[in-house]
């Protein structure tokens, strides 16, 4: 009898690829304040995410924000103005282009969608009717000029320089994003354990596309892979 497949095992959840929410410190959310100032009082790290994680009082109301590469304890952050400094929360529309940005709305007052991994941020192209961002993978994605976002890059940038050494540093550290370390290819499986086993070679067989409705247990290959547009001489 074959076993589940990673991906009919993620569907059915358990304590394997539950995330340990008791160890998370707080949602990082843009707070729906409309114009308010805040000190950075502490910058603290949090398990299950890439960078660290600054605690901001507003008015004696604490905030968890990702850390600004370049902020430090006791620096000024403010929500709703026209001040386009490193840490401050700003409409699109009052970003000007050139400024590098992270934690994006993608609809206003959503509380930050986009840009949040470590060492990442996104560049303002241009501005009108709707705002052009140049993501970290280098597509433009346009935004409603009400979506706010934080001007800078987000700390923790250098996390890749060090390497993680070891076998067992790499599960840990995985482990507190709820992610697998180990993962074995399907065509080195027997074909009763994945639709990509057996044989007496490493060759799939046939067609590894699927559609993205499809259920867990057939998404063994290439998901919704789209046509690439190619120049025609």
């Amino acid at each position: 009898m074959g076993k589940r497949l990673i991906p009919q095992r993620r569907a059915r959840g358990g304590s394997h690829y539950r995330s340990p929410s008791h160890r998370h410190v707080d949602d990082v959310r843009i707070p729906h304040y409309e114009q308010v100032e805040g000190t950075i009082t502490d910058l603290i790290q949090a398990p299950g995410r890439t960078s660290p994680l600054a605690v901001i009082d507003y008015d004696g109301k604490k905030s968890y924000q990702l850390a600004v590469e370049g902020t430090s304890v006791g620096q000024k952050v403010e929500i709703g103005t026209k001040n386009v400094a490193i840490g401050n929360i700003l409409s699109l529309a009052n970003i000007p282009e050139g400024t590098l940005v992270h934690n994006i709305e993608g609809m206003p007052g959503d509380g930050g969608k986009f840009v949040k991994t470590a060492g990442t941020s996104a560049l303002v192209v241009s501005r009108g009717r709707v705002v052009v961002l140049s993501m970290p993978s280098g597509v433009l994605k346009e935004f409603n000029p009400n979506c706010r976002a934080v001007v800078g890059i987000v700390a923790g940038g250098g996390r890749t320089d060090k390497p993680l050494a070891k076998a067992g540093k790499n599960y840990l550290t995985l482990r507190s994003r709820a992610k697998a370390n180990k993962k074995t290819s399907g065509v080195a499986m027997n074909a009763v354990d994945h639709p990509h086993g057996g044989g007496s070679h490493p060759h799939v067989g046939g067609p590894n596309c699927h559609g993205r409705t499809a259920p867990p247990g057939q998404k063994a290959g290439f998901i919704a892979p789209k046509k690439k547009n190619k120049k025609r001489k």
